[in-house]
This record gives C-alpha cells, sequence and structure tokens, in this order.
C-alpha cells in the first residue's frame, strides 16, 4: 500500500486571513505541518495543495512539494481528489488539517494502519470523550460507531441521547467519541465521492462525511488518545504561541 499525504492550504479563511502563513515559533504554520507530516513512517510522500501562488512560495522556501489548484474547490476533500490524479501510483491518501502545525505523526500512522484492510474505503480518528464541555459542544462533532468500528453517524448534538439519566451523568452511562478530523481515503474511493452531489445531512449539519454515509460508503475508525491543537483564530494563535515560550 503506498499512501500520500497531502495538506489543502487557502489563505483566504474567514475567521483567520492568512492563517498557513502566520508564524510560529520562527516557522510558518505550514511548514510546521509539513514538517511534522513528513516524520509519519506510512507516508511515502507528503504534498502541499492550494491555489495560493504566496503559499507556494513559502514551500518552496522550506524546500517542500506542492501543487497548485483549481480555487474553486468547495472542500479539503476536493482539492485532494485533484492532486491525486497527478499521482496515479498511489493507492491512498492521508488528509492532513492544514491548521495543525503540532499534529503528531503517529496519529497519521494510526489512520494509514485502516489501510492494511484492502476493503478500507475511508477512514478517520475518534477519540473517547472525558468532559461535559467537549460532550455538549457543537463544534465539536461526535461520532457512532457500530460492532466493526465504522462510524454510521456524525453530529454535532450529542448522540446517543440518554434517556434514562440526566445529562450531567452521561459520561458515566456510555462512551461517547469524539470526532478528530483527519481522513484517509481509498484513491479510487476519493475521485468517487468528490463527484456526488451534497445530501440532505450533509447540509443539515454542514459535514461533508455525512454525504458519505448516505451513499452507502463505510468509514472505518480507529481509537486515538491524542489530539493536537487547531488554530482556528488568531486567538488560538497567541495561546499556542505563548505555550512555546
Amino acid at each position: 500500500m503506498k499512501i500520500i499525504g497531502i495538506i489543502p492550504a487557502r489563505l483566504a479563511s474567514t475567521r483567520f486571513p492568512g492563517k498557513p502563513l502566520a508564524n510560529i515559533g520562527g516557522k510558518s504554520m505550514i511548514q510546521r505541518v509539513y514538517e511534522q507530516a513528513s516524520k509519519s513512517n506510512s507516508l511515502a510522500k507528503v504534498i502541499v495543495a492550494t491555489d495560493d501562488a504566496r503559499i507556494t512560495e513559502e514551500v518552496i522556501r522550506f524546500g517542500g512539494e506542492f501543487v497548485l489548484t483549481s480555487p474553486t474547490h468547495q472542500s479539503g476533500t476536493d482539492r485532494c481528489a485533484e492532486v491525486i490524479d497527478l499521482f496515479p501510483n498511489f493507492n491512498a491518501v492521508i488528509n492532513i488539517q492544514g491548521d495543525e502545525p503540532f499534529i503528531d505523526p503517529a496519529q497519521i500512522d494510526l489512520l494509514a494502519s485502516c489501510f492494511e484492510d484492502a476493503e478500507t474505503e475511508l477512514a478517520t480518528l475518534v477519540k473517547p470523550i472525558t468532559n461535559n464541555q467537549d460532550l455538549f459542544n457543537q463544534n465539536a462533532p461526535k461520532v457512532i460507531l457500530n460492532k466493526k468500528g465504522e462510524a454510521i453517524y456524525f453530529s454535532r448534538q450529542t448522540i446517543p441521547f440518554i434517556r434514562s439519566a440526566e445529562e450531567k451523568d452521561w459520561l458515566g452511562k456510555h462512551t461517547f467519541f469524539k470526532h478528530i478530523g483527519i481522513y484517509g481515503y481509498r484513491a479510487d474511493v476519493l475521485k468517487t465521492i468528490t463527484k456526488l452531489a451534497i445530501s440532505p445531512l450533509e447540509q443539515a449539519e454542514h459535514l461533508e462525511q455525512l454525504r458519505w454515509i448516505e451513499n452507502g460508503y463505510k468509514i472505518k475508525t480507529k481509537i486515538t488518545e491524542l489530539e493536537t491543537q487547531a488554530i482556528d483564530t488568531p486567538e488560538d494563535l497567541l495561546k499556542i504561541s505563548s505555550d512555546l515560550l
């Protein structure tokens, strides 16, 4: 199994314009993500996928590889699909979030291990929820798994609903899982899912993985105890930068 890591990156972030070029301890965010991904033992190649020349210039500066992609893509998944067309010898893709400068390579390796099973179509990571802040945070999607470890639903709501207990006691009644937003795709499946129309559940929850489930694709999961800090806002950057001092 030959796996490529792709880091979608764009400058036009609503909450944090120019985010990939933000300076974190003397290195740009995109450089830090690239360097962490390159430490993975599972990836044969790492590529930055971007539509902006300023990002390509930064990638050239630190010696990385990039592909200049279309500016019309609606998601990182779409950007990954354009890139994989240029690398037909790869069997699977890991989509690495461009706003996680301290992603642990072990997370990438764990996700890549899903593709040791030839039947894996799509894959992602989940983490047990241990506090009520995550459990009831609508910005932290929850996941329901079947007995095979496949994701059967994602929601911004807390799922499942525990009918027989007060909310403050839910964590003691059930093991809840939080979605960790890193994806793996078998190359042929990636090309297919990006051609699917937006589905009703995706439209309702604004979670693209629901489109795949509604169309019958299986999403294999692995459980991780690791979670790295994503940087969504300038305030997040200030916090993570202060932690480096």
